[in-house]
């Protein structure tokens, strides 16, 4: 019986420590108020050995709060936060593919980051203080930690498990638990407030209790973190400058998860010309003439289906590619393999092609035309960068121009440019399309003329 009075104390007290966060969080940072009214809180004693989010529902052990409670006053506030920016960064909605302790570290010290940079008083605790020895040398790697960039970062560097486990124990403000597991393994834990039927913040109804994503967390609850996290950037810029919040890269993460997702090949087909191809059109055949004349004249159609068809593609393109020293090289030859895999497919090309590669720093440097597969492949195997210089847009669109005035190209709908994005551009328009693609946010701000198409792509996208 004391057990059981015992036991129901350390709930209450617990929950009131996490409902004194929760407060806080929202007198002093007004821009979390649909995040913190989003999430469910719910006791589960053994469940996970300290608090672990889903989108849907906050999870904690009673003993763990008060322990962390009465080490450091201010940590069960900064766990909460934690596990919070989990969800408006919509970290849990990830590839089963991902290496999970990876992208487990590199969540982690995404988030540490933002609410170290928030730098405030109630949020400062022990550990923040080593994370920050680490973040100051790490940002000179990553200007914005986001946790793809971070991700990445760690895949390429390969680091030992001993570093990984230090790092990991450093950074860690919550179990990732939830994250992976399917609705089964959550039940057989006795995970409560895990009911989809209850609608979201936008008044989803049980209808999207049947839309289920990896590890069993509905595909509307992502939605419905992406819609929070567009209110919250734009909370941002009144309450956060209202209370001298310093959130300069909780605004840049914002901006970061909240960018639009391009696809690529259907961007290209932006640049598609009409022509006719020898193929059977099916959509332009009349069955009723046919069968007719089967029965009239007796197995003979009166009418046989077309053997053209007319359709949209790509025939005379050009991919230049800014050669400055601040581009480099491997992710150009990426980009470029990508282009070409995507236009030689059967559905953007049309059999006779016109491709150009031209490089290019403050002035032409090499153009190559490609008309074949075997041609592209043999100028992959031996492709060199030119230039290195400065960088000037001028030239290319010039150096095109003179071309087609010479009948290089039939009808050439468009260009695009792979860029940093810091050079002249041409003061007019081109009588085609022209594309300035950047890569992730580095040079998302730079301004592209009117007429210009702008796309900012994420290394893993190319």
């Amino acid at each position: 019986m004391l057990d059981e009075v015992t036991q129901e104390k350390v709930e209450k007290i617990a929950r009131e420590v996490i409902n004194l966060a929760r407060n806080k969080l929202l007198v002093n940072m007004r821009f979390l108020d649909m995040a913190l009214s989003r999430l469910k809180v719910s006791s589960n004693p053994g469940a996970t050995n300290c608090s672990s989010v889903d989108g849907k529902v906050y999870i904690y052990d009673p003993k763990h709060i008060l322990t962390a409670y009465r080490v450091e006053e201010n940590l069960p506030t900064r766990n909460f936060l934690h596990s919070v920016f989990h969800c408006v960064f919509r970290h849990m909605f990830v590839s089963p593919s991902i290496n999970r302790g990876y992208w487990d570290l590199a969540c982690d010290i995404a988030v540490e980051s933002v609410i170290n940079d928030l730098d405030l008083p109630y949020l400062s605790t022990l550990m923040s203080q080593k994370q920050q020895q680490f973040l100051d040398g790490f940002k000179e790697e990553i200007k914005t930690p986001s946790a793809e960039k971070v991700y990445r970062f760690l895949i390429d560097k390969r680091l030992s498990e001993d570093k990984l486990r230090t790092l990991a124990l450093l950074f860690k403000g919550d179990d990732h638990l939830l994250w992976y597991l399917t609705d089964d393994e959550k039940a057989a834990l006795g995970i409560e407030g895990y009911d989809f039927t209850d609608g979201g913040a936008d008044g989803e109804d049980g209808e999207n209790a049947n839309m289920v994503g990896f590890g069993g967390i509905r595909l509307f609850l992502a939605q419905d973190w992406a819609n929070i996290s567009e209110r919250m950037a734009i909370d941002i810029a009144t309450f956060g400058k209202l209370q001298g919040t310093g959130a300069g890269l909780l605004s840049q993460n914002l901006k970061e998860v909240n960018r639009e997702r391009y696809n690529y090949e259907e961007f290209l087909k932006k640049f598609a010309v009409r022509g006719e191809i020898m193929k059977i059109n099916p959509d332009e055949f009349d069955y009723n003439f046919y069968t007719y004349g089967l029965q009239l004249y007796e197995n003979m159609p009166l009418i046989e289906p077309l053997e053209y068809k007319d359709v949209k593609r790509i025939r005379d393109f050009v991919i230049a590619i800014d050669t400055s020293g601040s581009v480099a090289g491997e992710l150009v030859q990426k980009f470029v393999q990508k282009t070409y895999n995507i236009l030689k497919s059967t559905e953007s090309f049309f059999t006779k092609i016109n491709l150009h590669i031209i490089q290019c720093d403050a002035a032409i440097q090499e153009d190559v035309k490609i008309t074949t597969q075997q041609e592209f492949d043999d100028y992959l195997k031996k492709m060199k960068l030119h230039g290195f210089g400065g960088t000037d847009f001028r030239p290319v669109f010039s150096y095109v121009t003179s071309m087609i005035e010479c009948g290089e190209f039939d009808n050439l709908k468009g260009m695009i440019y792979f860029t940093d994005g810091y050079g002249t551009f041409p003061a007019r328009k081109p009588d085609y399309d022209a594309a300035f693609v950047f890569v992730d946010d580095d040079a998302a701000d730079v301004k592209v003329p009117p007429w210009a198409i702008k796309l900012v792509l994420r290394t893993d996208e190319i």
